[in-house]
């Protein structure tokens, strides 16, 4: 997953203070004091798990007070004293949730998710008490209907758009029974959500392949054997090698692992995660959580759950993500079945008759790329440390848009793994404070996201500067290297500062539309078109160097990985492809789902020809940024945003990687406007037309085949 984001309220704001008499009550709740940390970041040294239950609870109360004063206003409605009172509403509540559910992503323990357990009825229903306000939404649409009367500007006028909708869309034009049943409706799918995510973390947690026997480790790389062997002393398994289903260990082991039969073993497991018949399965609860969905869509007149969320989008509806899709497939499978021939043929010079089976792919695959390309992911490794890919990352930003990097040791953090950097201009003023967290351990959910701790905003003509993260799984450090990352990883570390510059460089009025808050198959272009420096030869000879030597990484070696550019891309773009059709057939039943998920999902993919060979990149059980992550009907849009960064790419490779008038254009429409304007609207600003699809069939080598 490569964004996080919390589906609270639409502000997440910043500090607050409260009167004498509350403090009182609340002694010693680190959220209801200001915050005297450096940069005013959340107090992580002094934050209990006892304080965010009754600081949540505080919250509700405190805006349900706020909304009461909107509501008992006799003045008329105005900008002011509504929209703005309501986007100015909830600020502890908002300040608590922000660091409670970061952490409840990032740093969990079992009281931190009974609290999140216990509070999602809660918190579902104090939404809905906002949103189905008749008083409130009656004043909301005073203003929305007399628009005109009021001189509102851009920002003002796309708050108020977003507030009126936000109203529709949350069921305030229904009747007394049927907010009832949305009420519920909300209630059981935050439930459902949050037990969905907490299982697969369990799940991911439990499994562990244990090998005793070290002619079990064949093939595996050095660096991965002693991570293995230093897990394994962790757990008190000395002497052994515990391999597990985070991707910084359980996908080097199926691209490395000689051995077939401990291959099938760990691809079972981790294909199989939340789908075991115990008391952490999936299955029921996609099913339950898609037909809640589909109910609450045609409850508030949308034909499926999908319209309800792509009318938000740049793809305004499910048939324009759909038909993207489509068109990719085609070209994406035939050159997936090309490579599995090719697999085939490997399999058969090594003795095996079987079929190709998904546990072969990434490991005949690892084979093929060295015989026809010369090309070993290992011999690429010892360049891309963790510590020279980021100084590559700051070089870039840099170049790009001046901005300087500085370590912060005097700040609080909320774990020892996590590193703290201001960030300025050119000229020293300060932009905003940057985590980064890159490394797994049984206390963080898998995959790589972007967060905020406060959002950037304007108060009193004063910019109050961003607090953002991003959270990775990279490969540890061994007791003989630092972290060494793959190419895909060190892409990873790209993406995810494209979207921390998107939090990070918003300059916008109002929080509600800064930084990420943009369309689904918007706020990737960010990310994605960072990733395309990475790759760039100019700019690997700045940051992959020799762990050891220092020694610059060879032009021999980056000829070698450019003519591999679109090895393997079939299999990539199928199995991507895959998901997000599946998320697509969950979310557009116009009825309920009447069979058990693991059929649903088989005769999804029958529909699309899926071979065995490859199955869809996450399975329904495991399905996070669908199911739990906010992204259900939403998946395709990495591939939508894709079509984006690409095109917009372009620009850059034509008229030099660190031009810097495009630069400043990138950055003024894109990253700075949030969601303040029409996001095909902002990228036609800054390209001067809409994007073509050309630049990314040719990226993935599918411009050539039929």
């Amino acid at each position: 997953m490569k964004i996080k984001t919390l589906l609270l309220f639409s502000a997440l704001t910043s500090a607050v203070t409260v009167n004498s008499q509350d403090k009182n009550k609340t002694t010693m709740n680190p959220f209801f004091e200001t915050y005297t940390t450096p940069y005013q970041v959340p107090p992580f040294d002094l934050i209990k798990n006892e304080h965010f239950k009754p600081a949540i609870l505080e919250g509700i109360k405190k805006q349900e007070a706020e909304i009461n004063a909107i509501v008992s206003n006799k003045q008329k409605p105005t900008f002011e004293n509504t929209v703005l009172a309501m986007e100015n509403s909830g600020k502890l509540l908002a300040r608590v949730s922000t660091v409670f559910y970061n952490l409840n992503s990032a740093n969990t323990n079992e009281e931190i998710q009974a609290i999140a357990k216990e509070l999602a009825p809660k918190l579902s229903a104090h939404n809905d008490n906002i949103y189905l306000n008749d008083a409130l939404f009656k004043r909301v649409k005073t203003i929305w209907d007399n628009q005109k009367n009021f001189k509102l500007n851009k920002e003002q006028a796309k708050i108020l758009e977003n507030l009126y909708k936000n109203f529709v869309r949350s069921g305030a034009n229904l009747s007394e029974e049927n907010k009832k049943r949305l009420r519920e409706i909300n209630s059981e799918m935050a439930v459902a959500t949050l037990k969905y995510g907490q299982n697969i973390l369990a799940e991911t947690n439990s499994y562990e392949l244990v090998i005793s026997d070290k002619n079990d480790l064949a093939g595996l790389p050095n660096e991965l054997i002693e991570t293995a062997a230093s897990d394994a002393k962790a757990k008190g398994k000395a002497e052994k090698w515990v391999f597990t289903l985070s991707n910084s260990s359980v996908m080097p082991f199926l691209q490395y692992s000689s051995n077939r039969k401990l291959r099938q073993e760990i691809w079972n497991a981790y294909q199989m995660r939340a789908n075991n018949n115990n008391d952490k399965d999936n299955k029921e609860l996609a099913i339950k959580i898609a037909n809640l969905r589909g109910e609450k869509a045609r409850l508030l007149g949308y034909e499926t759950h999908a319209d309800y969320v792509l009318e938000k989008s740049m793809a305004k509806n499910p048939e324009t993500a759909t038909k993207l899709l489509m068109d990719l497939w085609t070209p994406a499978l035939n050159m997936a079945n090309k490579e599995a021939a090719d697999i085939k043929q490997m399999m058969l010079k090594d003795g095996i008759k079987d079929e190709v089976q998904p546990y072969d792919w990434r490991y005949y695959a690892e084979k093929i790329r060295k015989e026809r390309f010369d090309l070993d992911e290992q011999e690429m490794k010892p360049y891309f440390s963790l510590e020279k890919t980021r100084e590559g990352v700051f070089t870039v930003c840099k170049n790009l848009y001046g901005l300087q990097f500085k370590q912060l040791n005097n700040v609080p953090k909320y774990h020892e793994d996590v590193t703290v950097w201001e960030v300025t201009e050119a000229n020293g003023n300060h932009i905003g404070i940057l985590y980064m967290d890159f490394h797994p351990r049984a206390s963080k959910r898998g995959g790589a996201w972007m967060t905020s701790y406060r959002t950037q905003k304007m108060e009193n003509g004063k910019r109050i500067a961003p607090v953002v993260s991003i959270v990775c799984n990279f490969t540890k450090p061994t007791e003989n290297a630092p972290a060494l990352l793959t190419f895909d990883e060190v892409s990873t570390f790209f993406h995810e500062f494209g979207h921390a510059l998107h939090g990070l460089l918003s300059n916008v009025t109002y929080e509600s539309l800064a930084g990420t808050s943009v369309p689904r198959d918007f706020v990737e272009l960010p990310s994605q078109i960072m990733e395309n420096w990475a790759a760039e030869p100019e700019v690997m000879r700045m940051y992959a160097k020799h762990y050891k030597t220092g020694e610059v990484i060879s032009d021999k070696l980056i000829e070698k990985m450019q003519k591999a550019g679109t090895f393997d891309q079939g299999f990539v773009t199928t199995e991507y492809l895959a998901a997000s059709l599946l998320d697509m057939q969950y979310h557009t039943q116009k009825g309920n789902i009447s069979v058990d998920a693991e059929t649903f999902e088989k005769e999804a993919m029958n529909k699309i020809n899926l071979p065995s060979t490859i199955i869809p990149r996450y399975r329904s059980t495991y399905f996070n940024h669908i199911f739990a992550g906010g992204y259900s009907a939403g998946y395709y849009s990495y591939i939508w945003s894709g079509v984006l960064d690409t095109d917009a790419f372009e620009v850059f490779k034509t008229n030099g990687l660190f031009n810097q008038d495009y630069a400043k254009l990138f950055r003024k429409n894109v990253l700075e406007k949030g969601g303040t304007e029409d996001p095909m609207e902002l990228y036609k600003s800054f390209r001067g037309a809409e994007p073509s699809t050309a630049p990314l069939l040719r990226k993935r080598g599918l411009d050539q085949v039929k």
